[in-house]
């Protein structure tokens, strides 16, 4: 018998779904019992294939815009990430009957810029040019209400047209230091900036960095199953670098590890090698137990879970899929 090398996994907790995600996906499933295929959906309800991929063997069918759907009377849902006020409107003037999937710790940071609108304030948004929630966000006023601060250079150079009504909301999907380095630059440039009651950041982000900061430092490898557009897989990933692990990787499935190079690595350390895994809050847990799996086809594994926190969040399903 070959005798295989020696593997301890340090498996973070909590990982994989948030509840924001957890109540996309079953919106999409619940609307397909209840209205039968095809349900639409715009953009991808959140990002991972696999779920996507899941979905689309239902009977979803997932377009870019509006425009693409051929039988206006079929539903179409909005992914989680939120959309601009135009996507809705747009829906409206179709004819079309539409339902949001938007994770309501999103639909917060939506309410807020309204609010600090409404007040008079221009608006700072800390994100990444371009995702889907930053989209939707900057879409919800007026073109030019919102800047948007991607760095701590930007927001040494960015010049509001009052510095005395400005307020910032940011991206829920961050990196926390990252985020915070930010924000202390504005507050540095702007005493007066007004600030979320609660960090914008949500707490399945919070709590799936901290999980990472916990088992890093221990670890030679970090492993990340996410999906390369997932802001918050990535994350991750910058999260178990910054906070003391040599490498760490982002995988969209168990076959995208180079197993070979793992094997190398592992040898080489003679029964001392650490790898960590953890999931972005849109990776199933199945693909986690799929890495896992195929490490114990290879070695000799010995999995602990290091747990930061629990989670018992649940969002509602919006009423007409529940009646």
């Amino acid at each position: 018998m070959t005798h295989k090398p020696l593997l301890s996994i340090r498996l973070a907790a909590p990982r994989g779904f948030c509840a924001g995600v957890d109540r996309a996906i079953l919106m999409v499933e619940r609307a397909i019992e209840k209205y039968g295929a095809p349900v639409y959906v715009r953009h991808e309800i959140v990002h991972n294939r696999h779920v996507v991929e899941g979905l689309e063997a239902k009977g979803a069918v997932f377009v870019e815009e509006l425009e693409e759907i051929a039988d206006k009377t079929r539903p179409v849902i909005f992914s989680a990430h939120g959309v601009p006020k135009s996507v809705p409107a747009d829906a409206e003037s179709r004819g079309m009957f539409y339902l949001d999937a938007t994770c309501p710790l999103v639909s917060k940071v939506h309410v807020e810029a309204n609010r600090h609108h409404d007040e008079g304030r221009h608006i700072l948004m800390i994100g990444h040019k371009g995702h889907p929630e930053v989209v939707g966000t900057l879409g919800q006023l007026p073109e030019g209400a919102i800047t948007l601060v991607e760095t701590v250079e930007d927001a040494d150079a960015v010049s509001p047209p009052d510095p005395m009504k400005l307020a910032y909301v940011t991206q829920t999907t961050l990196s926390l230091d990252d985020t915070l380095d930010i924000v202390n630059a504005l507050t540095r440039r702007f005493p007066a900036i007004r600030g979320p009651h609660k960090n914008d950041i949500c707490y399945a982000t919070t709590n799936r960095q901290a999980a990472i900061k916990a088992i890093a430092e221990a670890c030679d490898m970090m492993l990340v199953v996410g999906a390369p557009n997932s802001s918050n897989s990535v994350r991750l990933v910058e999260v178990a670098q910054k906070a003391g692990c040599p490498e760490a990787r982002l995988v969209q499935k168990a076959d995208e590890v180079d197993w070979e190079a793992l094997d190398r690595a592992v040898t080489s350390k003679d029964g001392r090698f650490v790898l960590g895994i953890s999931a972005g809050a849109s990776a199933p847990e199945l693909l986690v137990q799929d890495v896992i799996a195929e490490a114990q086809a290879r070695f000799m594994v010995t999995v602990e879970e290091v747990t930061v926190s629990s989670e018992d969040v649940i969002f509602k399903l919006p009423r007409a899929l529940t009646a």
